[in-house]
């Protein structure tokens, strides 16, 4: 590519974490894989051409700050972000304590909300940027089992919805990726023992969906696209 293109995954995990992070690497991206597991870092950037491992804990202001700024003073500044945060309490009002909403706000809506507002000066200094949201169908629907992730998700969708509209007509351009479905991991395929592989998202294709929102034209331009198998009900 023509220009230093750095794209920070914060969660990066082995599922659309690790996909991203192929999908991007082999367009020519610098990457930089962020989550809390340090050995599992390694392993992943040890199997992804160019790509550096971050200790990050965005649930953490200061170790969200640190990751953040130490991806900018040995790689460059951030032109994309993919937000990819996945852990989630389940569970119906019976079931979970207000710890359990308070920790999920922290994580996919404080979490979004800090780590744009991180990268933002660079993005506005270079005259672009791409902020891409890995987002789920809880945002959109509350299910008996899903209040307090519902609640999280649908507060980040509507962070990402309000970025949107204020950044776009700085070039700044972010997106929300709705995942309705079960992302092919392996604990996923052991839950559900019985489901053929149509069953599952594929990571590969959700990193191919986000890589698409990041080549979009100007001047057609998706805020919001939602994934999910070919065979799904919905």
């Amino acid at each position: 590519m023509s220009e230093n293109t750095v794209c920070a995954i914060l969660g990066a995990g082995p599922g659309n974490g690790a996909a991203c992070a192929r999908r991007f690497a082999a367009a020519g991206y610098t990457t930089a894989l962020c989550a809390r597991d340090v050995a599992r870092l390694d392993a992943l950037a040890a199997d992804i051409d160019g790509a550096r491992p971050f200790s990050c804990d965005i649930t953490d202001p200061a170790s969200l700050a640190s990751a953040l700024g130490a991806i900018r003073t040995e790689l460059g500044p951030i032109t994309t972000l993919i937000f990819n945060a996945g852990a989630s309490h389940w569970g119906g009002i019976d079931d979970l304590d207000d710890t359990a909403l308070e920790q999920d706000f922290t994580l996919h809506a404080l979490g979004l909300f800090r780590a744009v507002q991180a990268v933002l000066p660079d993005m506005r200094a270079a005259g672009h940027g791409t902020i891409i949201v890995i987002g789920a169908g809880a945002a959109l629907r509350g299910r008996p089992a899903s209040i307090s992730v519902a609640a999280a998700k649908a507060a980040q969708r509507s962070i990402a919805q309000s970025l949107a509209r204020q950044l776009g007509p700085e070039n700044i351009h972010v997106s929300y990726l709705v995942l309705d479905g079960i992302v092919d991991l392996d604990r996923a395929k052991h839950r559900f023992p019985d489901k053929p592989d149509a069953f599952f998202l594929t990571a590969a294709g959700v990193a191919d969906a986000a890589f698409l929102l990041s080549q979009q034209d100007r001047q057609a331009w998706s805020f919001e696209l939602d994934l999910r198998p070919f065979g799904e009900t919905w």
